[in-house]
């Protein structure tokens, strides 16, 4: 139950990080993506500022080895760039730049009644389903 908790605060605090940001708007995403028209880098920032105050926590609890809560860490154990990383990444990278949005500010926009967002996020997890259906192996394995 603790660990269900800290994941609600967590994901809310997120999401209104995103909120203030303006992260879950899709025309600053796309703004940044646009270097040759009218760039904004407010993007960049944000990431930056995320990294610059994530980062030494994240140092911190990995010297650890378990999270606050005293669970083990559950971190990736390889550094493989393969065909599947590549093809993963630019299909991400596509849609990203296509749409405004990843994942998180997508359900966060969907939250505030964006259609284009609830859209995003419907075949966001269509995507996810196809995957689970077409790997249940590596699912499973992984899980």
């Amino acid at each position: 139950m603790k660990t269900t908790i800290t994941a609600l605060l967590a994901g809310l605090i997120f999401g209104l990080g995103l909120l203030l940001s303006g992260m879950a708007n899709p025309q600053k995403v796309l703004g940044f993506l646009d270097l040759a028209g009218n760039w904004d880098p407010s993007l960049g920032l944000v990431m930056f500022g995320a990294i610059a105050v994530g980062l030494p926590i994240f140092q911190l609890i990995k010297s650890r080895g378990k999270s606050l809560l005293g669970k083990p860490l559950q971190l990736p154990t390889t550094s493989k760039v393969d065909r599947r990383l590549v093809i993963g990444s630019l299909l991400f990278g596509i849609g990203w730049g296509l749409a405004g949005f990843c994942p998180g500010p997508a359900i966060v926009a969907t939250g505030t009644g964006q259609q284009k967002a609830l859209l995003f996020t419907l075949a966001m997890l269509a995507g996810m389903g196809l995957f689970h259906l077409s790997n249940p192996k590596r699912i499973q394995a992984a899980g």
